[in-house]
């Protein structure tokens, strides 16, 4: 996979000039960049366009709004022009400099963008600008509410009102594998980065550590939740999963460790709840300025960096847990589980350097990484996964090491030394593997594939492998394909059992997890 990305396979370009026609959906001008939302041939082109700051947002569902589009640029950089093909789901968004577009389809690469829970396709354009009707007065009002929070002003009532349309300023988060305590302090820190924190509300619902948060602005949460939905608190583990809520105002009663109201220090403590400190209270009064910019390190809302830093991982807190890169996997399927198949499952998301299967405790195994960035991958995607009929657990070990067996003791062959392997899929600087780390997914990505392998020699082939083969599609050039099995847990027995398959011809099959569908 090392020679063409999987996803933002591009799609068929027409000329670089722009087709400009009234739409009389959208309101405004349209255009055309050769893309067809449901034409599949289309799609599956190798070729792609080079960077541009006019990206080209595909899949869009059919209420999105010219606001939610613009939200995807803002942890970016500037946004200076939207393009809006209601029939075909499409958008255009030109943002203000080619960095920042490189930066926001980097990013994307790694986190799927959604837009009302939908996922979108962004990819470069080959237009390296955008011409519109200017007379558009709904477009150019959002335009002019994106200017005036990105110079630090406010806009105008209706131009509140549209931002207040797209989404509420409350968010609803959620901490997945909670292995560390999560204080209103951690909250306000992380996300006052993205704009002023008025309210926090957090409370445990179905054995779930969940907060409310409100923003003083809608943009902020759209912000703060583009940048930080699906990251760790702390190095692998306290996971944000975060919405929008359906509430467009906390009601705030206490301010004490469970809920807080930044604008009312005022506020009791409430029965049997520590109180807020007073200093803290002070720095939260309607009479001083936020923390924002006051934390040490804090990031600036629309800055190209904040976004880099966030799809990096790097959540910038107080204290980083864990710095090990080796796992421990729990609950295995110790009949079936073999060092090779951890190796080749975990080698998804890094290169594997070591495998042992505990001697005494054979559903247990310790995965040696090659660093902790890989570990923490790894251990975000594939735990709580299904393995062999069983939910596996990953956690980071104390371990620093995976020891090798002393010279001369058997055991049983439950200890692999994998550091010299030909297989690992990122030891070659720069490749293009490093594009296409996906979660487990039902939907599996083949390449080099050979020319005289057809789709039923394919289907036959993982239909062995003791699933159901539910979708199946050829890319244009035939050496790649998306296949689709019913399950994930299918999908995941298929890429340990075919991963590396020899085709004939010394031709080895090349299996990853897909975000594509088919």
């Amino acid at each position: 996979m090392d020679g063409i990305s999987d996803v933002a396979v591009g799609v068929k370009r027409g000329s670089d000039e722009l087709s400009m026609y009234n739409s009389p959906n959208s309101g405004m001008s349209s255009i055309s960049d050769g893309a067809s939302n449901g034409s599949d041939s289309k799609k599956l082109r190798v070729e792609e366009a080079p960077p541009s700051r006019v990206l080209h947002i595909r899949k869009l569902p059919n209420e999105a709004s010219e606001t939610e589009v613009i939200a995807l640029g803002l942890p970016f950089g500037k946004v200076t022009n939207i393009l809006t093909l209601k029939g075909k789901n499409q958008a255009f968004l030109e943002m203000g400099t080619e960095e920042a577009a490189i930066t926001m389809v980097n990013y994307y690469t790694t986190v799927t963008p959604h837009v009302r829970n939908v996922p979108v396709f962004i990819q470069y354009s080959n237009h390296k600008e955008l011409k519109t009707d200017a007379g558009n007065q709904r477009t150019q009002a959002v335009l002019q509410a994106v200017s005036a929070v990105q110079s630090g002003g406010s806009p105008s009532s209706d131009v509140q009102e549209a931002l207040a349309a797209a989404s509420s300023p409350v968010l609803r988060i959620i901490i997945d594998n909670m292995f560390y305590p999560v204080t209103l302090d951690v909250l306000q820190q992380i996300f006052s980065k993205f704009g002023t924190v008025m309210k926090i509300i957090t409370f445990t619902k179905n054995n779930q550590f969940q907060a409310l948060l409100q923003f003083s602005d809608p943009v902020n949460a759209q912000q703060a939740k583009l940048a930080l939905d699906g990251q760790n608190i702390y190095n692998s583990c306290c996971t944000l999963r975060i919405d929008f809520s359906k509430l467009v105002n906390l009601n705030v009663k206490y301010n004490n460790d469970k809920s807080r109201d930044y604008t009312r220090p005022e506020l009791p403590a409430g029965d049997g709840q520590p109180s807020i400190d007073p200093s803290v209270a002070a720095a939260f009064s309607k009479d001083s300025n936020s923390l924002l910019g006051k934390i040490p390190g804090a990031l600036n809302p629309l800055s190209a960096a904040a976004a880099a830093a966030a799809a990096a991982g790097r959540v910038a807190l107080a204290g980083q847990a864990g710095s090990s890169g080796v796992l421990l996997v729990s609950n295995l399927n110790e009949e079936m589980v073999t060092p090779q198949s951890l190796f080749t499952l975990f080698g998804v998301y890094g290169d594997v350097q070591r495998v042992k299967i505990l001697y005494n405790k054979k559903d247990s195994a310790l995965i040696q990484m090659s660093d902790t960035n890989q570990a923490q991958l790894a251990m975000s995607h594939l735990n709580g996964q299904k393995m062999y009929g069983k939910i596996i657990r990953v956690t980071l070990s104390k371990h620093q090491t995976v020891a090798l067996p002393r010279d001369g003791l058997d055991d049983q062959g439950l200890t692999k030394d994998y550091a010299n392997s030909p297989l690992h899929r990122f030891k070659k600087p720069g490749s293009k593997n490093f594009q296409n780390i996906f979660p487990p997914s039902a939907t599996l990505h083949l390449s080099n594939i050979p020319q005289d392998v057809t789709e039923d020699d394919l289907r036959l082939l993982f239909s062995n492998a003791g699933g159901t083969v539910k979708a199946f599609k050829f890319f244009q050039d035939r050496k790649m394909a998306l296949i689709q099995m019913s399950t994930v847990e299918e999908a995941i027995q298929a890429l340990i059992d075919l991963h590396n398959y020899n085709m004939g011809g010394n031709q080895h099959l090349r299996v990853s997890f897909s975000k594509s569908t088919i």
